[in-house]
């Protein structure tokens, strides 16, 4: 069994040494090592255990000074080093309770309760102990130095004190030792585990102890029969009670003059008792008056704030009820011209203020039941629509003067001989100084705002419209275009030569649209943002470039003025404005459109590529009516351009009704020169041209092919002549186009199908013999073996070597007749060369040809070798 720390004299040479470094010289009577732990008031005042357990050292040292023994209770701690040094000191003479821990049930913790702690609402610290044996000795080394030097013990809890006394005299060894005092030499009992800690105890004698027990003997108390145990106690108690009245008898005269003194004292505490009970109500009549004192008192402070408040509450109040002198005079009957703008401004912004502040959301609802807040919130109203009404006439005839006076104006507008570019940026300035005034007017009635945006649209109308007019006049009037001789499909082949473009119609068309587009993109993103839409808003800048002599231009899109997000019905409205703002304009571009078609139906791909750059430069919605604009000259353009097209094929469709077409048909060489002459006009995309080519072209093929079937004999002379033609004229086109290109490789093969045709016929009118021998051994093969062909009839060696001779006898002059067969009706001489070549290649492969079957049937004859052929072809 490990040592308790209670014998363990090194921990307390170590705490003599720690309590001496802090300059007490305390001797250490015990020292234990002990757990500490924070227990908590639970239910019941009981205490819980809640902290995590320190370890500690609870030493318990006496002090001597003078002829008094001081006790004490020192805690000490473990440094960082692992040296203990004192924490906590307790004087034991203030210790009042010692209480075991119920809820642990080794019994092993305990807490002293001290009368002198400060806070005793904080649940003191509790110890544990290693085991009982080190708990009880520890506390009973405490009770016993508070019995011999405090002469009393603490309250014990939770521990029978007479099972610590029977633990005690087990395990504590006695020695008797003797002590001298005035009777003589007396035995004193000491306990030995704590002779080193308390002081000897006088005992009784041995002899006297003796005598007692003797006596004891002697003296039977008859305590083991009960009945008569009862009766000797009744008797005892009887004469007990007689002797107790005897003796108050006796002190009759004593108990008389204590009674006197009583009623005296009871006459004393009767008057003392009324004057307290006089005294008592004096004193609640005195605090009931103080309690009213405090009360009005009280009352009258929170008067005075509450005062103090409203006055301040009302001052506020008073600065959203009252009109500003200047401000009321500007609203009533202030002028609108530019030099008051601001002061109008002003009075607007503190208007729409002032209402949106005596709105039921925005005021406390104490005020809104208020009749002055209802009376000036009335009066505010009437005041706005005064406002607004005095503004919307103004604003009404201001827009229709500004425009009246630029019309009356002739220089802003084209003359003759002088093209005048709108200018509105003064007009825009102007209105720029009404656009807060503008919004104002939209906060406070959105209704007045349908007037005035119609008076503004209808107004710049009649500028746009005069403008646009002039414009489009003098652009006509001022054009050198003449009416051009562009080519079409009737009429000798030599007619009708391509003239030069470079006064087309489509310059002026150019000019109008470069010059108004921008302009009424302009209008329209001004438009919303003047008049307050809410839709977002791109003002587009023109940048005009002429780069070239076909005046390219370009579109560049500048910053968004506007970032608030579309509104569909705000948009919806726009859109009806934008209508009014530009309706009319469209049929100054039509006519302009229809002058430059009737000079120069193919200026229509000009205008059609300008056009199309421009509608795909409109991005955003505020010009949506401009977009509509360009959507049908685009579509009136291309309804124009279609007519020509649709004229031309209808002029193709002419030849099929002509009689016998010898040649090359006029309309190809044509076409080369229209198709040159379009590939001129294209400015941007070439969609409608290729449209055009595709269209033309197709009926071109068509009304060949049907001219051809016109003389059988010689479909593919007029063919092949032809599909050359028309390879030949748009070689060069052919490289660049690529719809052009598709055609010519479609022309060069049926070219080559019917060279290929014709070549065949030549070949089998004047060696028919030779390759029907040939055709006929081929089907003879289907069935059996070359060695059996000989024997059939008319295919003997005999009637092989007969249709040779026959075949190949005069080849000079058959050969000559062939090439004049192929010259005869040939109107196109440059082809003859060509198609020479490719007769004699066709007729050389159907020799060899020739010449590997009879190979096969007839090996060992002796017939003319391919290159003996090739020779005798090209001695000719």
């Amino acid at each position: 069994m490990a040592r308790s720390s209670a014998d363990d004299m090194e921990l307390k040479r170590v705490c003599e040494a720690g309590i001496l470094a802090k300059g007490d010289r305390d001797k250490v009577v015990m020292a234990m090592r002990v757990a500490k732990g924070r227990g908590g008031w639970g239910k019941a005042g009981k205490l819980t255990s809640r902290h995590m357990a320190k370890p500690r050292v609870l030493a318990i040292t006496t002090k001597q000074k003078g002829q008094k023994t001081k006790a004490f209770m020192r805690v000490l701690k473990y440094s960082n080093g692992g040296v203990l040094e004192p924490a906590k000191v307790y004087k034991i003479k203030h210790l009042s309770k010692i209480e075991v821990v119920q809820n642990d049930p080794s019994g092993c913790t305990f807490l002293l309760g001290f009368d002198n702690l400060r806070s005793q609402s904080v649940a003191p610290p509790q110890w544990t102990m290693r085991n009982k044996e080190d708990r009880n000795r520890l506390l009973m080394c405490i009770l016993n130095i508070c019995k011999e030097h405090l002469g009393s013990i603490p309250k014990v809890v939770g521990m029978d004190v007479v099972e610590m006394a029977i633990w005690a005299k087990e395990n504590t060894t006695t020695k008797v030792t003797q002590v001298t005092n005035k009777d003589g030499p007396v035995e004193s009992v000491v306990l030995e585990a704590e002779s080193n800690v308390t002081v000897e105890k006088d005992l009784v004698s041995q002899a006297e102890e003796e005598d007692i027990e003797a006596l004891l003997s002697n003296y039977v108390m008859a305590i083991g029969e009960a009945e008569a145990f009862s009766e000797r106690m009744k008797r005892e108690l009887v004469a007990l009670e007689s002797a107790n009245v005897y003796a108050l008898m006796e002190t009759e005269s004593v108990v008389e003059e204590v009674l006197q003194g009583l009623e005296i004292a009871s006459v004393c505490v009767e008057d003392m008792d009324e004057w307290l009970g006089i005294f008592n109500i004096k004193l609640r009549h005195m605090r009931e008056d103080i309690q009213s004192i405090e009360w009005r008192n009280n009352r009258l402070e929170l008067q005075s704030d509450s005062n103090v408040a409203l006055i301040d509450e009302l001052d506020k109040l008073l600065e959203l009820l009252q009109i500003p002198p200047e401000y009321e005079a500007s609203l009533t009957g202030g002028s609108f011209d530019e030099g008051n703008m601001i002061k109008n401004i002003e009075a607007c912004d503190w208007l729409t203020l002032a209402i949106k502040n005596l709105e039921a959301s925005n005021l406390d609802p104490i005020y809104v039941k208020l009749r002055a807040v209802r009376e000036k919130r009335a009066e505010f109203v009437l005041l706005k629509c005064t406002f607004v009404r005095r503004a919307s006439e103004f604003l009404r005839n201001y827009f229709p003067s500004l425009i009246d006076s630029m019309l009356n104006d002739k220089s802003n507008f084209s003359q003759r001989g002088h093209l005048q570019r709108p200018d509105h940026a003064d007009m825009r300035n102007k209105c720029r100084t009404y656009a807060r005034l503008l919004q104002h007017i939209k906060s406070l009635d959105k209704s007045c705002m349908i007037p005035l945006r119609k008076a503004y649209c209808h107004s710049l109308n009649l500028l746009i419209r005069r403008e646009s007019r002039e414009f489009s006049n003098e652009l006509r009037n001022s054009s050198k275009a003449s009416k051009s001789s562009t080519p079409l499909f009737e009429g000798p082949a030599g007619a009708n030569q391509p003239a030069s473009i470079t006064d087309s119609p489509a310059d002026a068309y150019s000019k109008m649209i470069t010059v108004f587009i921008p302009l009424l993109v302009d209008e329209s993103s001004f438009l919303a943002h003047f008049m307050c839409f809410e839709v977002s808003t791109v003002s587009q800048s023109d940048a005009n470039a002429e780069a070239t002599s076909t005046s390219s231009v370009t579109l560049e899109a500048s910053s968004s003025i506007g970032k608030t997000s579309n509104n569909p019905a705000e948009l919806g409205v726009l859109n009806e404005c934008l209508q009014e703002l530009l309706d009319g304009i469209q049929e100054d571009f039509y006519a302009l459109v229809d002058w430059a078609f009737k000079l120069d139906p193919l200026s229509c791909i000009s205008m059609h590529g300008i056009t199309d750059r421009y509608l795909s430069g409109q991005k955003a919605e505020v010009s949506g009516y401009v977009q509509l604009l360009l959507d049908d000259l685009e579509t009136r353009i291309t309804i124009l351009f279609s007519r020509f097209v649709d004229d031309a094929c209808y002029q193709i469709e002419k030849y099929e009704r002509n009689v016998r077409q010898i040649g090359v048909v006029p309309y190809i060489p044509r076409f080369s020169q229209l198709a040159a002459r379009m590939e001129q006009y294209i400015n941007g995309s070439r969609d409608l041209v290729d449209q055009a080519y595709t269209k033309i072209v197709s009926i071109m093929f068509v009304i060949l092919e049907k001219i051809a079937q016109v003389e059988p004999k010689y479909v593919d002379i007029v063919l092949l002549e032809n599909y050359a033609a028309f390879q030949h004229s748009l070689y060069d086109l052919a490289n660049v186009v690529p719809t052009l290109a598709k055609y010519y490789h479609q022309a060069s093969e049926a070219y080559e199908q019917a060279c290929s045709r014709h070549i065949n016929l030549v070949i089998y009118i004047h060696f028919e013999k030779l390759f029907q021998f040939a055709r006929r051994i081929e089907e003879l093969m289907y069935n059996m073996s070359p060695e059996e062909i000989p024997f059939q009839v008319g295919m003997s060696k005999v009637d092989f070597r007969k249709m040779l001779k026959s075949s190949l006898a005069g080849l000079d002059k058959t050969i000559n007749a062939m090439y004049r067969k192929l010259q005869k009706n040939m109107t196109a001489e440059e082809l003859l060369p060509s198609l020479w070549e490719k007769c004699k290649k066709e007729f050389l492969d159907k020799y060899a040809t020739f010449l590997k079957l009879i190979s096969k049937i007839y090996p060992g004859e002796k017939v003319t070798s391919v290159n003996e052929m090739r020779d005798i072809l090209a001695s000719l």
